[in-house]
């Protein structure tokens, strides 16, 4: 409690980890006018640095950590070795999509690596595929990332279609999940759909502030 600080306790069992995790973190955002915003924020780990701005109050990351302290192939250039002026390579890729030259809509992920097929495959579900964005973000997901093996959740190796990928020489890890995508859509009247997981991470939230705009 803020208004009657404490020191802290011994603490003689573990915590329960808060309900949010130390993960990654996505939103999309939209209003009636059309304005559109996707949004991924991570701090790298609980915590972050560990430092506060003074003054300000929010923690700074600790995006180090994306960096290689050494050369991935010994001998060859490295282009994710610390330097000054770089970022470390990401993997978030919040996404907006435009229809006639206007925002139709947008999608996220947290994940780490996971992010870019999560984001690809909520994509190519509703686009190519004609699912509606909530189905496609719902849709079971694999995740292949120049691996031996293919990461992919239960449901999609319970798919016909997994055992044909495995006929044809794919290998495949399962994973309990694979991302947690929001996005936005705006319909032709110009009103919007939020969509979120249904099941992913306990089910995520999505809303219309007014559902008339």
């Amino acid at each position: 409690d803020p208004n009657q600080p404490q020191d802290c306790q011994t603490r003689t069992t573990d915590g329960a980890e808060p309900y949010e995790g130390p993960n990654t973190t996505h939103l999309t955002v939209a209003d009636a006018e059309g304005d559109i915003v996707s949004y991924t924020l991570t701090i790298e780990q609980t915590g972050g640095s560990g430092i506060v701005v003074p003054g300000r109050g929010f923690l700074l990351n600790n995006e180090l950590t994306d960096f290689n302290f050494t050369p991935v192939t010994p001998g060859e250039p490295d282009p994710n070795l610390p330097g000054p002026s770089k970022r470390p390579r990401s993997s978030m890729s919040p996404t907006i999509v435009l229809k006639d030259g206007q925002p139709y809509l947008a999608v996220g992920s947290p994940g780490g690596a996971t992010i870019i097929t999560t984001v690809l495959q909520s994509l190519t579900g509703r686009l190519d595929r004609g699912m509606s964005l909530v189905d496609a973000i719902a849709e079971p997901r694999a995740s292949e990332r120049n691996g031996k093996q293919t990461e992919a959740e239960p449901a999609f190796l319970a798919q016909p279609e997994a055992e044909k990928l495995k006929a044809i020489g794919h290998e495949f890890k399962q994973v309990e999940e694979i991302g947690a995508a929001t996005g936005v859509e705006r319909l032709p009247d110009g009103r919007w759909i939020a969509a979120a997981e249904r099941e992913r991470r306990g089910g995520g939230a999505a809303a219309v502030v007014d559902p008339t705009r």
